[in-house]
């Protein structure tokens, strides 16, 4: 499935790209007046190969769920029982996401990726569970070659899922108490940067916690000799994964390998999530830092599914504007957010509508019989 998947991925259609641009330069408005929504709006219609874009809604959001072994080593202050408790915050409609959900009209699905509790059915739950959490990455791999496979494969099966349902536009969520911790590590590794440099206090730790966190960072690249300096072209060993279809060297066996040694089961998911929209040529917009994470993996695993997805907002943490930047991806929304859940995407979503909703509503200096600039 994923091999398939990133199969069916192509890069941004030149020619809609090039329409898309000459068509905004036709509408009633000063060339490029409207800033990065232009730059949007092009990219969309690249996405999926015509100009205009198909307005990218409904929106779906899917909040991705697991637990992670490194808490064990006190790199966050909240107990790790949080996430199974706020999945059913979530299921409840009470949590910032459901809030942002409502207002923007977006559906939201959690799905328990790696939850180290059993979670009883509900609606708008959907169980993809792996594992019960990651092992703790200082001590190993988080993940086995077959965990991070299939929860790579979970997320693909939950976008296609969701688009087969009707939705046009894909936004990525997460919940799991660790997470950041994961994705400085996964973020040191891809883009070469120092892991002080990456790692941010999460959801508010002290000092004290903070240059843990640094140091088991460290730990995990240095015991799963992952050296963090960059992905592809590392020189780290490819292992290859038994059945993904992928070469065991290269950029792909090199990100599978980085992704199960410091990764989480909702990265994986996500990165999955990504590709398959990718493949679909459904855009994906980006929430924080767990995203960026897991982006960058997808990016490794297929460097054109970038072309697909939007960054809906910039995180204060560290990491997150590091993999944005080494994407070359420009963030919506600066709003200081550290929440995660799919806050920060959920907000860029309307803004996402309204670039694309210019193609197609405004009139062009001919037709609507406005005197352009002189030249």
């Amino acid at each position: 499935m994923l091999a398939e998947t990133i199969a069916a991925i192509r890069p941004a259609d030149p020619v809609a790209l090039a329409e898309a641009r000459a068509h905004q330069d036709r509408l009633t408005k000063p060339r490029g007046s409207l800033g990065v929504l232009e730059e949007v709006a092009v990219r969309l219609a690249g996405a999926a190969g015509v100009s205009p874009p198909p307005l990218p809604q409904p929106a779906a959001l899917a909040i991705f769920a697991a637990d992670h072994g490194v808490h064990a080593r006190g790199v966050s202050p909240w107990p790790q029982e949080v996430t199974v408790q706020m999945v059913a915050n979530f299921l409840a409609g009470g949590a910032v996401a459901n809030a942002f959900a409502a207002q923007t009209g977006a559906s939201v699905t959690v799905v328990d990726v790696g939850v180290a509790a059993d979670l009883p059915d509900a609606t708008g739950l959907v169980g993809k569970k792996v594992a019960y959490g990651t092992a703790d990455m200082t001590e190993g791999p988080a993940m086995s070659a077959d965990e991070v496979l299939h929860a790579l494969e979970a997320g693909i099966v939950v976008a296609r899922d969701l688009i087969a349902g009707g939705a046009r536009c894909l936004i990525t969520g997460d919940m799991g108490i660790a997470n950041t911790t994961a994705s400085a590590a996964l973020v040191a590794v891809f883009t070469g940067k120092d892991p002080a440099g990456v790692t941010g206090r999460g959801t508010g730790v002290d000092d004290e916690t903070y240059e843990r966190k640094v140091e088991v960072v460290r730990e995990a690249l240095r015991v799963n000799a992952l050296p963090g300096t960059g992905l592809p072209g590392t020189g780290l060993p490819g292992t290859g994964l038994p059945g993904t279809g992928l070469p065991g060297t290269g950029a792909p066996g090199e990100a599978l390998r980085a992704l199960a040694a410091v990764g989480g089961l909702e990265h994986a998911a996500i990165a999955g999530f990504i590709l398959a929209g990718a493949a679909a040529r459904v855009p994906v917009i980006l929430d924080g830092v767990i995203a960026g994470a897991a982006v960058l993996a997808a990016a490794a695993l297929a460097p054109d599914s970038i072309d697909h997805c939007v960054a809906g907002h910039r995180s204060v943490e560290p990491g997150h504007a590091a993999a944005l930047d080494h994407l070359g991806l420009r963030p919506l929304v600066d709003l200081e957010l550290r929440l995660g859940e799919g806050t920060g995407g959920l907000l860029a979503h309307p803004m996402v509508c309204a670039a694309v909703r210019v193609m197609h509503d405004v009139a062009t200096f001919d037709s609507a019989g406005v005197t352009e600039k002189p030249v």
